[in-house]
């Protein structure tokens, strides 16, 4: 090689070296357009999606079960009481709230919310699990982040039964769940979260003393038919999850479900809207958002839920 074409060589290599430390070379040029149009693919398609709420508004009226205490909240500090606190002209109102860490609209259990014969899920000792201040193990606070978006199905078992709402009292077993989810043509695979309507939603603001009683839900045959699909959580619309009065063993559901299988369970879902959406669709799978705040050693949290499902 002549003096000339080496010299020629060193300053082509200099120059791939300088566009590449530059960013500018057409392989990274490409990566980076092509993560961006991933980027824009990923917005444009969520905001084309339709997003269903599956909340109640929740207040100090609201449904409860008796063995909780109520919701109250309160200005700890008024506009009239911190005006001219702060130059500027600015003020300011901040509230104190008081509430069951297992109860909102929704709500979620913590997987140490229930024991079974003194164990908790996984074979924990609950009593040693436990303190004053909090649960020390399975709080709500350990609720996986791979899982605030999840694979959902909805097993409609009123609309299925052709029925605006079960009855107060009426037990969900495994043979509704299975009937359901055949009709509706979906299939229940590990890891999911499978919510459950009775549509003893429509209660929760219309007539609360109805809601507050005898209520529709899944008895102990329908909790190990759930727990044997390894799903993740399970939630449903009334306030207890369970069908009450219960048949046979006192909260069983609870029991199958969170302490013996480590599944999640809602209660208090507004399921109506999602409902008629995912039959007009005549699809039963969705993408559930659950986002329980990280509340160290709590038992429970209210969440804010939503489905998202295409238009």
């Amino acid at each position: 090689m002549s003096r000339k074409e080496e010299h020629m060589r060193n300053r082509i290599i200099l120059t791939l070296i300088v566009i590449i430390i530059a960013g500018h070379s057409p392989l990274v040029a490409r990566a980076q357009n092509d993560k961006k149009k991933a980027a824009a693919d990923l917005i444009n398609t969520l905001k084309s999606a339709r997003v269903i709420e599956l909340n109640f508004i929740w207040d100090s009226k609201s449904p409860i079960l008796s063995l909780n205490p109520p919701f109250a909240i309160g200005l700890h500090s008024s506009h009239k009481e911190t005006a001219g606190m702060i130059p500027g002209g600015i003020a300011y109102a901040e509230d104190m709230m008081f509430f069951s860490g297992q109860h909102g609209a929704p709500t979620i259990d913590a997987l140490g919310h229930i024991s079974d014969n003194g164990k908790l899920f996984g074979g924990l000792d609950a009593v040693a699990s436990e303190s004053a201040s909090g649960l020390l193990k399975l709080g709500i606070e350990v609720y996986p982040k791979e899982k605030l978006i999840n694979r959902a199905v909805l097993l409609d078992v009123a609309r299925f039964k052709n029925v605006d709402a079960l009855d107060a009292g009426q037990e969900i077993t495994a043979e509704d769940l299975q009937a359901t989810a055949k009709a509706e043509g979906v299939e229940i695979q590990p890891g999911d979260s499978v919510l459950i309507r009775t549509g003893f939603g429509k209660y929760f603001e219309a007539d609360r003393a109805k809601y507050s009683g005898f209520r529709p839900g899944p008895g102990e045959s329908a909790a190990r038919w759930l727990a044997s699909k390894r799903i993740f959580l399970t939630g449903d619309d009334q306030m207890s999850y369970e069908v009450v009065p219960q048949k046979g063993t006192v909260f069983p559901c609870h029991r199958i479900l969170i302490a013996d299988s480590g599944i999640y369970l809602v209660e208090n879902l507004n399921l109506e809207e999602l409902s008629k959406a995912l039959a007009e669709q005549e699809s039963y799978e969705f993408i559930l958002v659950l986002n329980p705040p990280r509340l160290r050693g709590a038992t429970g949290a209210p969440v804010n839920a939503f489905a998202i499902i295409p238009r």
